[in-house]
């Protein structure tokens, strides 16, 4: 008999958050157990507009919803701050914690990190949860030890927080793991506009876009004498994020530290 994963969702009534009641509900060993919401503690999510699946109870304390509801796994899909504070306190509470929020401090991922290893238990912060993102960012990985000179634009909704995306900062991450920093464009440019070129890590350029109608998009341009290269990646909606979400709760059960991007955990 397959194993029962409890699982508490923080904020169940995000865009995010539903699609992570409905991956619960719908995976035969995974158990919502509660849920963590800015209000209507002490009532069902089954009593809330929108959902009529689950029964499971609403704190709007987390301290309290761990010490009163036994739990395996939170799903943490909220904001930096509030993420940040989720996966500290579930790891104290011996809970082990999936985040998609972006925004950590390097800081922030190293307290964490000790306190996972300390606690020995699993924790995976991911700036993206889609599969084809990872393979994206992989693959652009690769095509920089061919390619020096790189770009990221990066296409968001206009309710995006953050500026780089996490997954636009990451992928720059490990493109530089693969490639010497460079400055890229003419030696003696100007900007015109301030911002024009963009973010600078490392001599690769970001551009965020944020406008309504897009979900979460990105392209990795190559450019090269006589070719350019281009890598990119949509998800045309949220629920592109959840098959991430499921392999990474499956897989932390085993293991006893924090884990940043999904792709130490793919294949």
């Amino acid at each position: 008999m397959t194993n029962i994963i409890k699982v508490v969702v923080a904020g169940p009534r995000g865009r995010m958050g539903k699609e992570a009641v409905k991956l619960v509900d719908e995976t035969p060993n995974f158990e919502l157990v509660a849920v963590l919401d800015r209000k209507n503690n002490g009532t069902n999510l089954n009593e809330l507009e929108g959902f009529t699946g689950s029964s499971a109870p609403i704190y709007t304390n987390i301290e309290e919803c761990f010490q009163q509801v036994e739990a395996d796994v939170l799903i943490d899909l909220t904001i930096p701050e509030t993420g940040y504070i989720h996966t500290k306190t579930a790891l104290l509470h011996g809970v082990r914690p999936v985040v998609g929020t972006t925004g950590f401090t390097k800081e922030q991922i190293q307290e964490l990190t000790k306190l996972a290893e300390d606690k020995g238990l699993g924790c995976i912060i991911a700036p993206n949860f889609a599969i084809g993102a990872i393979l994206m960012m992989k693959f652009s990985q690769m095509a920089a030890k061919y390619f020096q000179n790189v770009e990221i634009i990066e296409l968001h909704h206009d309710q995006k927080l953050d500026a780089p995306s996490g997954t636009a900062v990451k992928t720059a991450e490990m493109i530089s793991e693969s490639r010497q920093s460079i400055k890229q464009g003419h030696e003696n440019e100007k900007e015109t506009l301030p911002g024009a070129r963009g973010a600078d890590l490392e001599g690769m350029r970001i551009h965020s876009v944020r406008l309504p109608g897009l979900v979460a998009h990105q392209q990795v341009l190559f450019g090269a004498d006589g070719q350019l290269l281009t890598i990119q990646h949509d998800s045309y909606n949220r629920a592109s994020f959840m098959s991430g979400v499921k392999v990474s709760v499956e897989t932390i059960m085993n293991l006893e530290t924090l884990v940043y991007g999904l792709e130490h955990i793919l294949d």
